[in-house]
């Protein structure tokens, strides 16, 4: 009778710590409140052939609440996957958010519009030709400087107003899984990547990504790739909190003298001046006494009361 009881807890074990292993992958996190509205953005091009783009949205801290992480283009695993978006599902009692993954087939995503070529159900902005990745610039934006596997398909562009809501669920979206969602799922699959956990991590740690701070407008809503630059939703460079919170202390030195503004695209008077001064002898202490004039940036002369501020 031990022995009965014995298999059976290890049976009891097995199975809770099977299901426990199995929400992990598939479910995240749980909610009693919606998610915000996805917001309108424009998309970066695609800086690599072969990467492909994977779709902001709002994920959840138990400290912060929503916040945003931006839609970014990235490597994808193996060769001929897609990315099935992850997506927040209302069970009837609290918001679920079912976690994205790669797989040869687009699964099931709520009917959530996210743009760029997820319309709600499967991808329609681009497909695997062989090895190579073709795109569909009807849809999505690449540098054709270093993108040259294109098409052109406006027979899935649609003019219907889209739907912001960025659940599936009452008051969001209602789509049920479709077949071929339902083969999908059943399909070999990867979880997200280094890359993309490692960018949801910087996003979390931005404040001004957070909905109780940006009121569901997150100041980056875009990133042309993994650390890359970022991007506003009017398709302009952003700026991150920690950046514009330096800007607000007069005590540090402003990072954005030197990240908004490159040395490299700033004027150089000490070059301009010293080659048509290069033929003329001076006396040495008239060299002295010039050179740290011609040393000093443009920039810090013609911003006096910074200095005085700080």
């Amino acid at each position: 009778m031990k022995k009965i009881a014995s298999v059976f807890m290890v049976l009891l074990i097995v199975s809770i710590v099977s299901v426990k292993t199995y929400a992990q992958i598939s479910v995240g996190v749980s909610v009693n409140i919606a998610p915000p509205v996805l917001p309108t953005y424009s998309q970066p091009p695609c800086p690599v052939d072969g990467y492909l783009w994977t779709p902001g949205y709002w994920a959840y801290d138990q400290d912060g609440g929503y916040y945003w992480v931006p839609g970014v283009w990235v490597s994808p695993p193996r060769v001929g996957y897609l990315w099935t978006p992850g997506y927040w599902g209302y069970n009837g009692a609290v918001y679920v958010f079912h976690e994205g993954y790669w797989g040869p087939h687009i699964g099931f995503y709520g009917g959530v519009n996210y743009g760029y070529g997820y319309v709600g159900t499967g991808y329609v902005g681009g497909r695997w030709a062989g090895n190579s990745f073709q795109y569909n610039t009807a849809v999505v934006n690449v540098n054709n400087t270093v993108v040259h596997n294109t098409y052109i398909n406006k027979t899935v562009v649609n003019n219907v107003t889209v739907n912001n809501n960025s659940f599936n669920g009452p008051g969001g979206v209602t789509a049920q899984p479709r077949p071929q969602d339902r083969a999908a799922e059943r399909d070999a699959h990867l979880q997200p990547t280094s890359d993309q956990v490692s960018h949801r991590q910087v996003a979390v740690k931005d404040r001004s990504q957070f909905a109780k701070v940006n009121n569901g407008q997150p100041v980056t809503t875009a990133m042309n790739r993994v650390n890359g630059n970022r991007f506003a939703s009017d398709g302009n460079n952003a700026r991150s909190s920690s950046r514009s919170n330096a800007d607000n202390n007069p005590a540090r030195p402003r990072p954005s003298e030197s990240t908004d503004h490159p040395v490299s695209n700033q004027p150089r008077p000490v070059n301009n001046q010293q080659r048509p001064e290069g033929n003329q002898p001076k006396p040495v202490n008239q060299q002295r006494a010039r050179t740290p004039q011609r040393q000093v940036p443009a920039r810090h002369q013609a911003a006096p009361h910074r200095e005085r501020q700080r």
